[in-house]
């Protein structure tokens, strides 16, 4: 709370000093979103997720210790009657013990000085750095007097978005690190060249990017609808003759089959006709 009122008194003085230099000369004045910026932070926002699965982690484990707890607790009041009062004490000092360390774990992963808040530190550092050159090197190309930080303790009633300064920060860095990427003088000349743009400009060819992109996704889309309905339409072809062949397969084996029933049938006549002669001739 303290802290708090001595940063509005701070305030409250900053913009008196700038109202009474104002009839001197024009003040400009900018400010920062640093979580709006952190979001947009594709290196942030993969280590944070990474963060994230280990706190997960942690909590889980902490969970489960809980449980064993609760079940220690609950199966001492069950055998409470049958237990000494020396084997009871022994039990509850288990289970102070066992307390006692997932508190300290808990501590050690989530305490003021635990492992999340010296990680979260680690993970910010590094944008917070680049936030503060890219906002040394726009106040001083283009002569602003002050930049402050929306996002910090200051209290920022009202805002107007002109003097948002953010997307110039997030373009700063971006292109700070694709620099960093680059390895031919051709791709570092290529950038070079799209360091030239500002950010309405930059904007407006990535939303030129995004519609290509769009046009070529649903180009991409339209041809597999097409290759699936020529596959589908090969399938049934396939099918159709698959089955065609079965029933005329079918119809030869049917027809090969009565042929050979016939001959079998011949054949027992013709057998049958020369036992006939042959008991004619005997009598």
């Amino acid at each position: 709370m303290k802290t708090k009122g001595l940063l509005l008194v701070a305030a409250i003085s900053c913009l008196f000093f700038t109202n009474l230099i104002h009839a001197q000369k024009g003040i400009r004045i900018g400010y920062i979103d640093m979580d709006y910026i952190l979001e947009n932070v594709p290196e942030y926002n993969e280590a944070s997720a990474e963060l994230e699965t280990k706190v997960q982690k942690w909590k889980v484990e902490i969970e489960a210790e809980l449980k064993d707890v609760e079940e220690m607790r609950k199966d001492l009041n069950n055998e409470r009657v049958l237990l000494t009062k020396e084997l009871i004490e022994e039990r509850e000092e288990d289970i102070f013990f066992k307390e006692k360390e997932i508190l300290e774990y808990q501590q050690k992963r989530f305490g003021p000085n635990g492992d999340l808040f010296i990680q979260k530190k680690r993970l910010v550092q590094p944008v917070q750095d680049q936030v503060f050159v890219a906002v040394q090197e726009i106040a001083k190309n283009k002569k602003y007097d002050f930049i402050f930080d929306k996002s910090a303790d200051l209290v920022m009633l009202y805002s107007e978005d002109r003097f948002d300064i953010s997307d110039q920060v997030l373009l700063r860095i971006n292109r700070t690190s694709k620099r960093k990427q680059l390895n031919s003088k051709k791709e570092k000349k290529a950038v070079e060249k799209d360091e030239e743009r500002d950010v309405e400009q930059e904007k407006e060819v990535t939303d030129r990017e995004i519609e290509m992109q769009k046009k070529l996704s649903e180009r991409e889309q339209l041809l597999e609808e097409r290759k699936a309905e020529r596959d589908s339409i090969r399938a049934a072809k396939k099918k159709e003759f698959e089955e065609r062949r079965a029933k005329l397969l079918e119809l030869q084996k049917r027809k090969k089959d009565s042929i050979n029933t016939l001959k079998e049938n011949k054949e027992s006549l013709k057998n049958n006709d020369s036992s006939d002669s042959g008991i004619k001739e005997n009598n």
